[in-house]
Parts: structure tokens; C-alpha cells; sequence
């Protein structure tokens, strides 16, 4: 009974120091809001937290313009026509599917048996559009992760219907690789056995063997916490940035391979330090500066690389990647936060007091 109360008040006083120490590392401080040493974001240019866009990881002010279209007057009409212009090969159409059913997800836990309607007329009124069905299935896999606990009976019936429409999809657009990608996700809701989800995955290569967002749903599936283990995740990232051209983001891979597994708590300083994670940074950082800058998945790369290198208190690199991302915070890690603008925000302004802590100042930052 003692050691039991012992490793609570253990457990305690972790919750309460950990933070302090995260922003006390190397002298590094945080400034109270307001303070008079405290970085105001106008002098990098960077963007209140108030004002942050949860939504998108980068820009795509087309999307933004249709949503805006979309909900304000519950016509779907815009966002066929934006779907249906997007090409099927890349990245984008998919971000945008996420990004629609996101909203549709969003406006109906905001009003209840109401929100979201304009998908709903979609679905009934244009029944063989494409677009339609693969926001549907996406729509569905959101409903059951945020709604519903996984594992749980209404949690595998949302997931069910959303197979189906994932087929329904995939009849419709016979080629583009946005049903399977989706159907990923449901193949870890569902724990599809590896012979399941080597057929599911078979599907999406074959469509697109580069497809990033793609591999990082796969790895998902395939990390120690879902249905793999920490050397068939690290095999299968390792493996796809192997075969990346240059100019793929796919070298990145291996980074998200380490975000997955990090430890809960980290007592190792020199952790981020370790071969192993600057292997991985480095990787990212290489397939960072190749990318195309017009890349909608480059965004996805900037984000996380800020979190690994503000803890190997790497300040200038950080800063180097804040400016390119800051104003949007819609991808890992921040989306897995509570609230991910409030925790992007201290990354944020713990990467500009290190860098003004050694020397740094708006003036010597290079953009």
C-alpha cells in the first residue's frame, strides 16, 4: 500500500515539474503573457493564437473561399465543383476531402441533427458524384473517432457503413486512390488482419506509390499502438524513403516512424539528441529543402520537424520552420492536443526564446 501511494505522489509531482522543466531547460523561460519580455508574435510576423487556422495544415485559399460558400448558404454545389477539378493523382483532392468532411463533422457537433446538411442534400441529390461519397465515407471515420469510443459497438457500425461507402467510392472513380486511402483508417478501427490490410494496401500503390499522406495512414496502422510493432513501423518508413525519388517527401517518413513512438514520459535529456532521431530530423530536413514549395504535403513535414527541433534545441532550424508554417496548425502534432493552437503556441514562443537566448533577433532570421 505504501509503494502504491508512492507512485501516485510520483505521478503527481511529474504532472506538476514537467512543464516547468520543459520551459526552464538550458535557462530557457517562458515570459508570463503580457510581460514586458514576452515575444510579441507581430515582430516575426507570426500570427496570434486567436487567429490561428485549426482546420488546414497550410494554405489553400480555393478550399477556404468554397467552405466559406458552403456554409454560409448550405449549397453543396461549390464544393462538387472544386472536388471535381481537383486532379486524383495527388495530394491535394484528398486534403480537401478531409478537409470537407471536417467540416461537416464539426458543424454537426455544433448543432445537433442539423449541422452539416449541405452534405446530407449532397449525398441524396447527386448520388453518382464521386466527390460526394468519398466526403461521406471520410465524414463517417471522423464521426467514429471523435464520437464514439473505440471498440465500441456504435463505434464498429459507423465504421462498417463507412466501408461501404468506401466501396460505393471506389465504383464511381475507378483509379484515384482516395476511397482506399480512407478505407485505411477503417482498417485500423476495425483491425483488419495483415492479410486484409496488405489486399487494402496493394490498392492504394498501385494508384499512388508516392501518395504521403497515404504511407502515414498505413504507418499508423502498422505502429506498436494499433496493429504492428515499433520495427514493422520503422521497416515500412524506412523502406518507402529508401525508394523515394529526390523530391519526395516520402524521406520524411521515418521521422513520423519516431513521432509514433515516443515514450509518454521522456527522463532522458539527450533523447533528442540520439542517433537514431537525428537520423530521422535530418531526413526530413533533407526532403524538406528538395520538395517542390508548392507541395501540400510539405506543410505536414514543417510541423512536426518544429517539435523535434525545438527539443534538441535547435533554435534557428525551428525558427526556420515556424515562419514557413505559422497561421495554420491543422496536422501532427498539435491536432492530437485538446487545443492545438494553445499548443503550438508554446513550441512557438519556446523556439523564439531560444533563439533570441543565443543571439537571434527578427533581423538575423533568414526566411
Amino acid at each position: 500500500m505504501e509503494i502504491l501511494w508512492f507512485l501516485i505522489a510520483l505521478c503527481m509531482l511529474t504532472a506538476i515539474i514537467g512543464p516547468v522543466v520543459l520551459r526552464r531547460r538550458n535557462g530557457i523561460r517562458l515570459a508570463r503573457p503580457g510581460s514586458p519580455d514576452a515575444a510579441d508574435p507581430d515582430t516575426y510576423g507570426f500570427v496570434r493564437q486567436e487567429q490561428l487556422d485549426v482546420r488546414m495544415p497550410g494554405p489553400d485559399q480555393d478550399l477556404l473561399d468554397v467552405l466559406d460558400v458552403v456554409q454560409r448558404t448550405q449549397d453543396w454545389q461549390a464544393a462538387s465543383q472544386l472536388l471535381a477539378g481537383t486532379p486524383k493523382e495527388g495530394e491535394r483532392r484528398w486534403q480537401r476531402v478531409q478537409a470537407f468532411a471536417g467540416a461537416a463533422s464539426l458543424e454537426l457537433a455544433q448543432q445537433p441533427g442539423v449541422g452539416g446538411a449541405w452534405l446530407r442534400k449532397w449525398r441524396s441529390e447527386a448520388p453518382k458524384d464521386a466527390g460526394a461519397a468519398q466526403v461521406h465515407a471520410e465524414f463517417l471515420v471522423q464521426q467514429a473517432w471523435r464520437s464514439s469510443a473505440v471498440g465500441a459497438d456504435d463505434f464498429r457500425i459507423i465504421l462498417e457503413e463507412a466501408r461501404t461507402v468506401c466501396g460505393e467510392a471506389a465504383l464511381l472513380a475507378p483509379g484515384d486512390p482516395v476511397p482506399y486511402i480512407i478505407e485505411l483508417a477503417v482498417a485500423r478501427g476495425l483491425g483488419y488482419s495483415h492479410e486484409q490490410f496488405d489486399q487494402l494496401w496493394a490498392k492504394v500503390i498501385d494508384r499512388a506509390p508516392e501518395h504521403m499522406g497515404a504511407h502515414l495512414a498505413a504507418l499508423h496502422h502498422l505502429c506498436e499502438k494499433w496493429h504492428g510493432s515499433r520495427e514493422e513501423a520503422d521497416h515500412f518508413a524506412t523502406t518507402a524513403a529508401a525508394r523515394a525519388p529526390r523530391g519526395s517527401l516520402l524521406a520524411a517518413l521515418p521521422l513520423f516512424a519516431v513521432y509514433e513512438h515516443l515514450p509518454e514520459v521522456n527522463l532522458v535529456r539527450s533523447f533528442y539528441q540520439s542517433a537514431v532521431v537525428t537520423k530521422a530530423m535530418e531526413g526530413a530536413l533533407f526532403a524538406v529543402h528538395s520538395a517542390r514549395p508548392d507541395d501540400p504535403m510539405l506543410a505536414h513535414v514543417r510541423h512536426l520537424l518544429v517539435v523535434f527541433l525545438v527539443n534538441s534545441e535547435r533554435w534557428a532550424e525551428a525558427m526556420h520552420q515556424l515562419v514557413r508554417v505559422d497561421g495554420h496548425v491543422g496536422a501532427l502534432p498539435w491536432t492530437t492536443e485538446p487545443d492545438p493552437a494553445a499548443a503550438y503556441t508554446v513550441y512557438r514562443a519556446l523556439a523564439v526564446a531560444g533563439y533570441e537566448a543565443n543571439g537571434g533577433s527578427p533581423a538575423t532570421l533568414l526566411r
